[in-house]
């Protein structure tokens, strides 16, 4: 019997690059319609592996694969799987850490930017037939403004050099970043209020965790200048959305970027998308057409690894590969 492996979504044009890597494996494609829980649950008895990029894979999920042999996820974030019951299972989780970093902070300097030259704003008025500089003052040089980047994998450090070309100062607050390197474009704080006190833009770059949820808050943004911008590009609970709003109302910090919200897609009843000084654009920072590929090729190739009984590349939860119920097979020493 040929063996499936259960893609439960995703967000380009075709299944090619899947669809040829696990035939030379001798696998097929079990495609989710609608990735809900009750169809995945429907399907997953028949999945030797799953490939996720949004739709949760929740327990109920796992439970129903017995065979499941790598849960491996399109992206860096794995919040929307069930790691720890997975873990229980033998199950290893897999992401891809190391793809879009380019795409994201490219994306996260352009909303700087936005923000800096009042770019939607502008538009906005010639679009309805007001052709006036005034509405984007005051307008300040960018050249020595601070960016503080909270976060310094990746992306972080991906960011900090092209800061660094457009003459902001860069300021790196990660307890996983040394000063030795932040150096060479910026300055490392281990001082969180430090970085939000002195920022004229915060730059999110964090996995989404129980340490990381909500981390920017309602008191955490009264640190902020009245003239700092909010820029997030990681995940969208990072945030109290809620708090956000109600700090560029009252003009608490002078608005937002958002390409991440906790709820996607996002409801335009939002309080955030009513806002002026909100930018929000729709989970597009990793998309490129060689991101994609990239992303395809190594996510699947997890999958491919585990097929052949091999390790798999950047398992997340390591210490499942020591259980005696490891399902690719006898416990590593």
């Amino acid at each position: 019997m040929t063996r499936q492996i259960l893609v439960t979504d995703y967000a380009w044009p075709s299944l090619d690059i899947e669809r040829r890597l696990f035939g030379e494996v001798g696998a097929d494609l079990l495609v989710a319609e609608t990735g809900e829980e009750a169809e995945l649950v429907g399907l997953a008895p028949r999945a030797a592996g799953i490939l996720t990029n949004w739709k949760r894979v929740t327990p109920a999920v796992l439970d129903a694969a017995p065979d499941c042999r790598i849960v491996s996820r399109y992206g860096v974030g794995v919040d929307n799987i069930a790691v720890a019951h997975a873990t229980t299972l033998g199950i290893p989780v897999t992401n891809v850490p190391d793809y879009c970093f380019e795409e994201v902070s490219d994306h996260a300097m352009a909303l700087l930017l936005a923000c800096a030259r009042k770019v939607v704003k502008f538009a906005n008025a010639t679009r309805a037939g007001r052709w006036d500089v005034k509405l984007g003052r005051p307008l300040p040089r960018l050249r020595e403004q601070t960016l503080g980047i909270i976060g310094y994998g990746y992306i972080g450090r991906a960011l900090a050099p092209k800061a660094a070309g457009f003459g902001l100062r860069v300021l790196v607050y990660s307890p996983r970043a040394t000063p030795e390197s932040v150096r060479p474009y910026g300055e490392w704080t281990d001082d969180l209020e430090r970085l939000l006190r002195e920022s004229d833009y915060v730059s999110l770059h964090v996995p989404l965790t129980e340490a990381t949820r909500g981390m920017i808050n309602a008191t955490t943004l009264r640190l902020m200048k009245p003239t700092a911008f909010l820029i997030n590009t990681s995940r969208g609970p990072v945030i109290d959305e809620a708090a956000l709003a109600e700090a560029v109302r009252a003009n608490v910090i002078a608005g937002a970027a958002l390409d991440v919200l906790g709820q996607e897609p996002g409801d335009p009843a939002h309080p955030l998308f009513g806002l002026e000084n909100v930018i929000i654009t729709p989970h597009a920072a990793f998309y490129s057409e060689s991101a994609i590929e990239e992303l395809q090729h190594k996510a699947a190739g997890r999958v491919v690894q585990a097929l052949k009984g091999e390790q798999p590349s950047n398992i997340i939860n390591p210490d499942v590969t020591r259980q005696p119920n490891y399902r690719l097979g006898a416990p590593s020493t």
